[in-house]
């Protein structure tokens, strides 16, 4: 793996850098951004890798915030990537018709486009089979840049899509020590997404949405119980799809503290 070039390098905050970079990953060229403490000579020990939702971006304000919270506060480095057919690998025009899309289908409009069962199942394992070695590729990046001093202990977040990606990211790659997941299901028909859940044994904490109008409860609790960690709990708060409260956002924090000492 080559050295990291950076493309773009700022101070986001104070004590907190912003540096993005490419990696290319079968033809095509996906854009990545790192959170870090300054000064570079911090040698942080702690990775975390986010995974945004459908129809955002990497650098989404929700999680460039608790990035640079992270860095500031711990010491810790973020990594993010644009999944396929997001943020800059699509125009803004295209951008902005997920964000009103998918803005519908959480306030319950019926009158969005939406797919078969099986087309639904087919999108989603092909969202993964490209995604996944992209992340694989950008981590790899990260791993071998002079960032680290030594290797240091990754940690996973992902709801909705980044869930989608993250639960067969984690299936494949066993550098990670513990995962937040949650706003995501397990159709019946979906066997693919179940087995990459099967195969998930890490420490996880699982958010769900009791009235989340996008996701079925009964499909979200069978991914929860199909995950094979012995250590696991399962949040369910009331509201909709992204009316999370805070005190679960906080509650991430306290669990990648706990298990990336």
């Amino acid at each position: 793996m080559r050295a990291i070039t950076f493309t773009q390098s700022k101070t986001i905050a104070e004590g907190v850098s912003q540096r993005e970079f490419l990696v290319d990953v079968n033809g095509e060229s996906v854009p990545c951004v790192i959170w870090m403490p300054e000064p570079d000579n911090h040698h942080p020990k702690v990775l975390i890798a986010m995974a945004h939702g459908g129809s955002q971006h990497k650098k989404t304000q929700s999680l460039r915030a608790r990035a640079a919270h992270y860095a500031k506060t711990h010491g810790w480095v973020t990594l993010a990537i644009d999944a396929p057919d997001h943020g800059s690998r699509i125009s803004r025009e295209e951008a902005e018709r997920k964000v009103k899309e998918t803005r519908a289908r959480v306030n319950g409009d019926k009158s969005v486009p939406s797919m078969s069962v099986t087309e639904k199942i087919e999108f989603l394992d092909g969202l993964a089979h490209q995604a996944v070695p992209e992340w694989q590729t950008a981590l790899d990046a990260v791993l071998a840049s002079s960032i680290f001093k030594q290797t240091p202990a990754i940690g996973f977040w992902g709801l909705s899509m980044g869930s989608t990606i993250g639960i067969p990211l984690l299936a494949a790659d066993k550098r990670f020590m513990c995962a937040v997941l949650g706003l995501a299901e397990l159709h019946p028909q979906h066997q693919r997404f179940s087995d990459a859940a099967q195969r998930i044994s890490i420490p996880l904490r699982f958010v769900f949405q009791w009235d989340d109008l996008i996701r079925n409860r009964d499909y979200g609790v069978e991914l929860y119980s199909t995950f094979d960690s012995l250590e696991k709990s399962m949040h369910i708060n009331p509201g909709g799809h992204n009316e999370f409260p805070i005190s679960e956002q906080d509650s991430w924090e306290t669990f990648f503290l706990r298990h990336l000492k």
